[in-house]
């Protein structure tokens, strides 16, 4: 695995990684301002052909805009990312999808959740990104067609663009190879 964007603080012990952010990190493209940031962290591996990858993610959610979750990443202008996203103070279990242009889903949680467990499942262009509270069942958030290039990046992503950082911690990240039913 490498750093896409190195953070300034983190260390990786068993399953377990833990990450601090940088100030002012983020991942989004040429939307409504037309900015193009390309500043987060993600600890990504290759990963060739269709997988299923799986995190379990917490963080201390505090300013606008925080997030962690999974990246799943082709180049800059080609990528997903899923996970938590702090929006108007409220816990949002979010996905962006972004294929020169970002577009972002939302679905608003009633209590913010120990951990989020996120399952992405790539099967050819098309990912599926699913969520489960607490280590519960996963429920579909965004069903999209990403990229049919053979080999992407996949792994846990975090990003501060507002506020002064958080920590995330990534537990039990794993990809195995999809296998057809």
């Amino acid at each position: 695995m490498e750093w896409l964007n190195e953070p300034p603080a983190w260390k990786q012990r068993g399953d377990v990684l833990s990450v601090t952010t940088a100030p002012g990190t983020d991942f989004w493209r040429k939307t409504h301002d037309g900015g193009i940031r390309d500043t987060g962290h993600a600890f990504l591996m290759p990963w060739r052909g269709d997988f299923i990858a799986e995190v379990a993610v917490s963080a201390d959610y505090r300013d606008q805009y925080d997030q962690a979750g999974l990246m799943i990443r082709l180049d800059e202008t080609v990528w997903l990312k899923c996970g938590i996203e702090l929006l108007d103070g409220l816990h949002q279990v979010s996905a962006v999808v972004t294929r020169d242009v970002s577009d972002w889903s939302v679905v608003p949680l009633p209590t913010p959740p120990a951990t989020l467990r996120l399952v992405v499942d790539r099967i050819g262009g098309t990912v599926e990104d699913r969520y489960g509270l607490d280590h519960g069942s996963a429920t579909l958030l965004r069903q999209t067609y990403l990229t049919d290039a053979e080999t992407l990046g996949v792994g846990p992503m975090c990003a501060s663009p507002k506020g002064g950082g958080l920590t995330a911690t990534f537990q039990g990240f794993s990809v195995v190879q999809r296998r057809l039913q």
